[in-house]
């Protein structure tokens, strides 16, 4: 299913950044009382009563004509165009202002759910001015406090009651999703092509060419169904502001979030840069199947350790990502795409492996009597019972006598001893300490 998205947006300095880490939960947007700190959308996920969705952070919509208001503008429409819901944000300590009564027309246009917000209502003698907001048209206002935690509840019960209800995939469980990302003019969109065999998405040296996630859906001639989700480039933050820029990061996640095994795709010409790294970053942080592929091999000078070179220095600079295969293939001669759907299906079938207790119990304790846990201060990590909780990503639970314990390193090598026994390529491994009651 995919997640609805909601956009905060409003006028510079009334707090959207403040609501953002309190839903999220976490510091993540640039917290500064001066305007426009804020210069790019973020991102996270978020959770209320049990309804998961992505937030977006937005920069400060305003008329005047100063540096970065344009493009802080467009980034803004972006977010209103992609969201299911929009959360307008105001604040009660200015009232109504010109640039909030600029704001409320482009939300009303958008044709979006609206739930108008009243931030920096820290009291009840405050938010009784509140009222002065229906002015808007946008419906009832909801004073909340940022900075106290007040009124979310409220907002977020009004916020989830907007969501769409159609958002569910219409896929078969035995369809097999795979998306294609990286930064633009990587050869995505041929790849797709010459997977599918036919010329459904437009494929072209410019950058961007690719606007929208276009699903293509296809059978292996041995029956096997798959749905392709081809994304546009992923651009670094001081690109995504063009004009003509209409695809934004949010589609390739939500690309990302609909997929079951995601194509991290390289450039061979170009070599590896720092971006392909953030870009493959999401996808590994989304616990989605990984499968390295090196586009434009063909076009790359071979000696006759070429490729065992390249394939250490992908090594070498995605280590977070040692778990996923790598492939080297030509969008252009199709060599070695044949490959692709049984390394897709194989990674699938990975991220769906279930462990016994038992099995996965003998397996940790014969790791402990190889390596023996981990001691602070004295006292040593004891482990009582492991078992697996979910797949997609296999997610294991560690019950412990205290989780601190369980260190990052200790963590890997149990980590590296179920790869070594079990068949985990291509997907990602969560393991999670639980203190025994």
């Amino acid at each position: 299913m995919t997640k609805p998205v909601v956009a905060i947006v409003g006028r510079p300095n009334v707090g959207k950044s403040t609501i953002f880490n309190r839903i999220v939960g976490e510091r993540i947007s640039i917290v500064e009382d001066v305007s426009g700190v804020t210069r790019d959308r973020i991102y996270a996920e978020a959770e209320w009563l049990g309804k998961e969705f992505s937030l977006i952070d937005t920069g400060g919509i305003t008329m005047e004509d100063e540096p970065l208001n344009q493009q802080i503008r467009n980034q803004a429409q972006i977010a209103i165009d992609e969201a299911d819901v929009i959360i307008m944000l105001t604040s009660i300590r200015e009232g109504v202002t010109d640039a909030d009564e600029v704001v409320a027309p482009m939300l009303y246009r958008s044709g979006k759910p609206v739930v108008l917000a009243v931030n920096k209502a820290d009291n009840p003698e405050s938010r009784a001015y509140s009222y002065e907001f229906y002015s808007l048209g946008l419906g009832e206002p909801y004073p909340i406090s940022g900075s106290h935690g007040l009124g979310l509840g409220d907002l977020l019960d009004a916020v989830i009651a907007n969501f769409p209800a159609d958002l569910e995939d219409d896929y078969d469980e035995d369809t097999i999703r795979f998306s294609v990302i990286g930064r633009p003019n990587v050869g995505k969109s041929s790849i797709v092509n010459a997977i599918v065999g036919e010329d459904r998405v437009i494929v072209s040296d410019i950058e961007g060419t690719t606007r929208e996630a276009v699903d293509t859906r296809f059978v292996t001639d041995d029956g096997r169904e798959f749905a392709i989700i081809d994304t546009a480039g992923i651009r670094k933050k001081g690109k995504v502001y063009e004009n003509t820029e209409k695809y934004s990061v949010l589609r390739a996640l939500r690309a990302i979030e609909r997929s079951n095994v995601v194509l991290c795709v390289i450039n061979a010409e170009e070599g590896i840069r720092e971006q392909d790294k953030k870009v493959f970053g999401y996808a590994h942080e989304a616990g989605k199947g990984i499968i390295i592929v090196v586009n434009k091999w063909d076009t790359v000078e071979k000696e006759t350790n070429t490729l065992r070179d390249f394939e250490l220095e992908v090594r070498e600079e995605f280590r977070y990502l040692s778990y996923a295969p790598i492939i080297f293939v030509s969008a252009t001669t199709k060599k070695r795409l044949d490959k692709l759907p049984d390394i897709i299906e194989q990674v699938h079938n990975n991220q769906n492996i279930r462990i016994q207790s038992s099995i996965l119990n003998d397996v940790v304790m014969d790791a402990v009597a190889t390596n023996p846990t981990p001691t602070d201060k004295g006292k040593r990590l004891k482990i009582f019972y492991t078992t697996q909780v979910s797949v997609s990503p296999p997610t294991f639970i560690i019950f412990v006598n205290d989780p601190e314990l369980l260190h990052f390193s200790y963590k890997r090598f149990l980590e590296n001893r179920f790869r070594a026994t079990f068949n985990f390529e291509g997907t990602p491994i969560h393991i999670i300490a639980r203190r025994r009651t």
